[in-house]
């Protein structure tokens, strides 16, 4: 009579390392898709705001281009704006502080710079969780197998039965605990390699963003590649 094998033989049968596992394996799995799955809704929500951030430009006044940009605090490219805005306008009003020192442009860099750290880090949160994943799920695997097999060469020569039948099933049972560590990891894997060039995409919309922010809060006209200047006044900026 045939024997059973497959996950659930290996859980019925298994001891308690070999349970924890597969329940540490299924974890893996589980946060590594809900990381992929919030984090690529956001890179999408960041991308359809970089694609609007163009509109603002061609606003008729400072207050209407923010709110084309649209309010909240989860518009990247609002706050950006909004900080560049402050920063301009505390340069202007403060007084007798350290940061008198410094001009209104490398003031206005310094705070642009700041926003864009403070979003970037948004941006990669959540990333550790799906490298280390990717990184640890394939030797957890393997450390199953190895167990698994330890175990059925143990059973084995307790019985006393080498036979081909005796030994094959068990150990290519073992097996499928690497399989499993392997079908955990290309996945996050996969979707950290997706959100890092998501990312670098949306960071890099950020910075030309951010670059034309501050031509146009210290100049008063963003850096355009024609001769034509920006529909948005200057005069608006304050």
């Amino acid at each position: 009579m045939p024997t059973a094998f497959g996950l659930s033989h290996i859980w019925l049968n298994g001891d308690w390392i070999t349970r924890s596992i597969m329940v540490m394996l299924l974890t893996m799995s589980l946060a590594s898709w809900i990381v992929i799955v919030l984090k690529a809704l956001d890179v999408w929500r960041y991308k359809q705001q970089a694609h609007q951030s163009e509109a603002f430009w061609h606003s008729h006044s400072l207050a209407e281009g923010l709110a084309v940009l649209g309010q909240g605090s989860g518009n990247l490219f609002h706050t950006l704006a909004t900080t560049g805005q402050e920063a301009t306008d505390h340069h202007q009003a403060a007084q007798a502080q350290l940061h008198d020192r410094l001009d209104i442009s490398d003031w206005v860099t310094r705070s642009l710079r700041n926003a864009i750290d403070d979003s970037t880090g948004k941006l990669q949160n959540g990333l550790a969780i799906l490298a280390s994943i990717g990184s640890t799920a394939p030797f957890v695997g393997l450390f199953g197998t190895v167990w698994g097999i330890y175990h059925a060469l143990i059973s084995i020569g307790s019985t006393g039965n080498a036979g081909i039948d005796a030994v094959a099933g068990p150990i290519g049972e073992t097996l499928i605990m690497t399989a499993l560590g392997l079908a955990v990891a290309i996945p996050a894997v996969l979707g950290y390699n997706a959100l890092v060039r998501g990312n670098k995409f949306i960071i890099a919309r950020m910075n030309r963003f951010a670059h034309d922010l501050h031509a146009y809060f210290v100049t008063g006209a963003r850096i355009t590649p024609s001769a034509q200047a920006s529909s948005l006044p200057a005069s608006t900026a304050r």
